[in-house]
């Protein structure tokens, strides 16, 4: 036991080694960081392959009342539908998102479905 002293006196008069969770500055993100992502409405025409390779089932098109659901709590952030995504109408950026307070699922209206 004795052998732990230098160590207890060390941290007792050392900065701590973590960050405080919310009161700290935010970060730039890392390089290949995932964020949020974004629908580009006026891009999409519909055809679900987002929806398609979505392993955790979190977009989904509705192509007869022309909307896109997307529930972000069900969301992996894998970037797979991203790179799916043939007309570039789903971006993602590398920002830290604050944590959410309450669920809620995002729908999105499309402008103009091309058929």
């Amino acid at each position: 036991m004795p052998w732990m002293f230098p160590t207890v006196i060390k941290n007792l008069f050392s900065r701590p080694a973590t960050r405080r969770y919310p009161f700290f500055d935010t970060r730039e993100p890392f390089p290949d960081a995932r964020g949020r992502l974004y629908f580009d409405t006026s891009k999409c025409d519909l055809c679900q392959d987002c929806a398609r390779v979505c392993p955790s089932d979190a977009i989904s098109v509705d192509t007869k009342g022309q909307e896109i659901h997307y529930d972000p709590f069900k969301c992996i952030y894998c970037a797979t539908c991203v790179q799916t995504c043939l007309q570039k109408a789903i971006s993602m950026d590398n920002h830290y998102m604050l944590p959410a307070y309450q669920k809620s699922e995002e729908t999105y209206k499309v402008q103009a479905a091309r058929a």
